[in-house]
């Protein structure tokens, strides 16, 4: 690996550190993250002719903290600085400093920097906006073309979450007990939600969405770091390898969609799926059951099975079964359907599903698994009506191209 390859890899790792402790410090999102960016730069010019440092976090904490504290001289020399003990440190400052950030810092630090960018005050849009700018330090068009959204649109987006930090006087400490478990959960859905915008994209727009969800494992694989034995954060990053394993299969050469049934297994990446795996198997030791470890659980059935006739069906009905009872939820319900079909019929799962017409009306999978339902069951023209309101909810080409296919199969 050349020298900048290197930098830029430790850059990177040490960002959510460095920004997280220079937010602390300055208690001003856009000081920490220009703090960091200038001392990004002399990093690249010094790194090279000096070798690395020995802590690459501790090293841009105090570069960074030097050069912020010149600029706020530089622009208000008559404001008051920060007390003194908090800004001066007239000993061997990046030592010390490289003492003091042990594992409790970093935690506490990261902590603080996550849970900020999911406060329940800021919309969940603008969470992960603002969680890709500052933790992860994608660039503002990077993040545009992955939400498919002008550059100016995701700036104007990132701009509101910061307005929002500052005008709601948000804390910058870590919350207690309480509340911490509180927003855990929210920065695990942020996360997840994050993996969710890359993974549903279609053929036409992965290679710009694709990183979404490499971007989410990194951050789950923080988190975990954080908490390395919270058996959700390990059921999390277990559903998300889990899942992205299967990717190269998930479309053809044309782009259309092919379903789990029909994918080459052969292209699904084993070393995702070891790795989840073995994840999802130490997080069931805990025996503290939860919603990512269930649907980890489900995502690896399938992922155990060579061949999709193999796959156990009768498990994952129950698994699913198991998450209604945790996360209530219709979409739950509509998932455990397809599984009630394999091991019941289509009429049980038909049945299944017909009370959530009302609540999943304008819900485009409910539609098309009805449509499949109905066909299955020798009721074309109910099956017809059903995929011909799919097509109408399609999110993608991709989608209403697959509903097509059943309605040809059906003499349309």
């Amino acid at each position: 690996m050349s020298d900048l390859a290197w930098i830029d890899k430790a850059l990177s790792a040490a960002r959510p550190q460095a920004v997280a402790a220079l937010l602390r410090y300055f208690r001003d999102l856009d000081i920490a993250e220009e703090a960091f960016q200038e001392a990004s730069l002399r990093a690249l010019k010094t790194w090279p002719k000096n070798g690395p440092p020995r802590d690459p976090a501790a090293w841009l904490i105090f570069v960074g903290r030097n050069v912020a504290i010149d600029q706020v001289r530089r622009r208000a020399r008559q404001t008051a600085l920060p007390d003194e003990d908090r800004i001066s440190n007239l000993e061997d400052a990046e030592a010390a400093r490289v003492e003091a950030l042990d594992h409790a810092d970093y935690r506490d630090d990261v902590l603080r920097l996550l849970f900020l960018c999911c406060h329940p005050d800021i919309p969940a849009t603008q969470q992960i906006a603002l969680a890709l700018r500052l933790v992860s330090g994608l660039t503002v068009a990077r993040i545009a073309r992955a939400f498919l959204v002008s550059d100016a649109a995701m700036e104007q987006r990132i701009t509101r979450a910061k307005r929002k930090v500052a005008g709601a006087d948000l804390p910058f400490e870590a919350p207690g007990p309480i509340e911490r478990a509180e927003r855990l959960a929210a920065v695990a859905a942020m996360i997840y939600l994050l993996f969710n915008e890359g993974y549903s994209a279609a053929a036409s727009t992965a290679d710009a969405r694709a990183p979404l969800c490499d971007e989410a494992i990194r951050l789950a694989r923080l988190l975990l770091r954080l908490y390395p034995s919270e058996p959700e954060i390990m059921g999390l990053l277990a559903l998300m390898l889990l899942q992205h394993a299967r990717t190269p299969a998930r479309f053809d050469d044309d782009g259309a969609i092919v379903l789990l049934d029909g994918q080459d297994r052969t292209l699904w990446r084993a070393d995702l799926i070891a790795e989840g795996l073995a994840l999802i198997d130490k997080a069931m030791r805990h025996r503290k059951r939860g919603p990512y470890q269930i649907q980890a659980a489900i995502a690896a059935l399938h992922d155990r099975a060579a061949r999709a006739a193999d796959t156990d069906w009768a498990q994952i009905d129950l698994l699913y079964a198991a998450l209604e009872a945790e996360q209530p939820s219709p979409v739950v319900t509509l998932n455990r359907a397809v599984a009630h079909m394999k091991v019941r019929g289509p009429e049980a799962a038909l049945a299944m599903i017909e009370p959530l017409g009302e609540r999943l009306a304008d819900y485009f999978h409910f539609h098309g698994l009805r449509g499949a339902l109905l066909k299955d069951l020798g009721r074309p023209d109910e099956a017809r009506a059903a995929f011909g309101r799919a097509i109408a909810l399609a999110n993608s080409t991709a989608e209403a191209a697959h509903i097509r296919m059943h309605l040809d199969s059906l003499g349309c």
